[in-house]
């Protein structure tokens, strides 16, 4: 016998009797039988049991004590055995999340495991994710343009259910204010009434700054006593209204989602960490958790398709009606070609063809004038879907003047799916889902 098989003598559970048996190990082993010949016995009761036993059996002595004693099975000898996984039998239900490794229950110990010894990479640099001092934290937040005005917060409650009445209680006593509940900033001493039932975000307001050569003393306290709050987190809250370059210091704010009403962002947030950032791009991060790799949980879903896979959107094959024709000419018949917009519509589609045919080194009007069925899967996504984070120039000319500024574009899509949203008239609306259909999300 090789020293690899899994060796079973005189195994008794349940209606088997006295049952020896060799099997392989490292291939795949199907017992087959009538009902009731023992099967789940063998498998589950002898063999998967023992296993399991065994490895409890391996945990301290902490450890065991929340797992309780297992009973060893009704066998004389097993060896062989490695710890084992059990998947069940289950019948699949008709949730659009369900998957292979969902109804197995195989997903909820790797979300453990990967945010428990996973190693993280930074998205930009790639490299891995390490801490980040207080002295770092604080010379990344004075970097801020000068009198830019910005909150430091201490997180508390992340996607947690409950009214939470203990807590704001409990922070007044510690000499706090304001708290920040689900983006907007209110009064502590305010009766608070929120919905037990939801999934609710807190966080502390530490302290109201505005930047200057003059606040390192009051912003080192500060960050000390959020980072004590948020056990080693904070979040540095700047006016949406602030103007300066923000380029390297927040994070890009994910798009609304759809079915949800868009609305001014009142707040630019950036996550700093003393345990998860990335000090090479200055980039900060909230310590993985098992709901950051759930796309049932808002904190690890796609926020664009509510981690669905799918969405109802416009389809592109849908949507170009004339893949002949360029987008100047009006490929696109929402869109309509260039010379029957608006100055203003113009005036941005150039900015972005202008901006993106220097950084692809691309020929003057190539994204404009060249059929769309001759553009690159590259070049389509960039119109269909915006360019991201990407810094585009505006030029508006009004005669002989001419004014430039910088922004970002979101792409035709969504410019559309904010037209279905706001629509009222139900010729419109027909009209508009005429292009739309399920399709795979962009994003995922």
């Amino acid at each position: 016998m090789p020293a690899s098989d899994i060796i079973i003598k005189g195994a008794r559970e349940h209606n088997l009797r006295d049952v020896d048996l060799i099997l392989p190990r490292n291939k795949l082993i199907c017992l087959t039988g009538v009902s009731g010949s023992g099967k789940s016995s063998l498998a589950f009761d002898t063999l998967y049991a023992e296993g399991q036993r065994r490895y409890v059996e391996s945990l301290s002595t902490f450890a065991r004590q929340f797992l309780g004693q297992m009973p060893k099975p009704d066998v004389d000898h097993i060896s062989g055995l490695s710890p084992s996984i059990s998947i069940a039998q289950k019948s699949a239900g008709n949730n659009p999340r369900s998957t292979v490794g969902t109804i197995t229950e195989i997903y909820d110990f790797l979300r453990v495991l990967y945010a428990r010894v996973g190693l993280g990479h930074c998205p930009k640099c790639k490299r891995p994710i390490t801490a980040q001092s207080r002295e770092e934290i604080i010379a990344r937040i004075q970097s801020l343009p000068a009198k830019s005005k910005f909150m430091v917060l201490a997180p508390i409650v992340r996607g947690q259910k409950g009214e939470f009445r203990d807590l704001c209680e409990d922070l007044l006593k510690q000499g706090f204010v304001r708290a920040r509940v689900d983006g907007t900033v209110v009064q502590l001493s305010e009766n608070l009434s929120l919905d037990r039932q939801m999934r609710h975000d807190i966080e502390v307001v530490i302290d109201r700054l505005v930047n200057g050569s003059n606040i390192r003393t009051r912003l080192a306290e500060a960050v000390e006593l959020a980072l004590k709050l948020g056990e080693g987190n904070l979040i540095v809250a700047q006016d949406n209204e602030e103007k300066g370059d923000r380029s390297n210091f927040e994070q890009p704010r994910p798009r609304a989602k759809l079915g949800r009403q868009i609305g001014p962002v009142p707040f630019f947030d950036t996550v700093m960490s003393a345990d998860y950032a990335c000090n090479h791009c200055g980039l900060s991060f909230q310590p993985p958790s098992p709901q950051l790799f759930s796309f049932n949980s808002p904190q690890g879903m796609c926020l664009e398709c509510d981690g669905l896979g799918t969405m109802f959107s416009f389809d592109p094959e849908k949507l170009v009606t004339a893949p002949e024709k360029s987008l100047a000419e009006g490929c696109i018949e929402l869109i309509g070609p260039w010379k029957e917009l608006g100055r203003w519509k113009r005036h941005i589609y150039k900015g972005v063809a202008e901006t993106m045919e220097r950084k692809l080194a691309l020929a003057e009007d190539a994204l404009t004038d060249t059929p769309w069925r001759e553009l690159t899967a590259e070049q389509q996504y960039l119109w269909l879907w915006g360019t991201g984070s990407e810094h585009i120039t505006f030029t508006w000319r009004a005669g002989k003047n001419s004014q430039k500024y910088g922004g970002t574009f979101d792409g035709l899509i969504p410019e559309l799916l904010e037209k279905y949203r706001g629509a009222k008239s139900k010729t419109l609306i027909a009209k508009l889902e005429e292009f739309m259909n399920m399709i795979l999300c962009p994003d995922c």
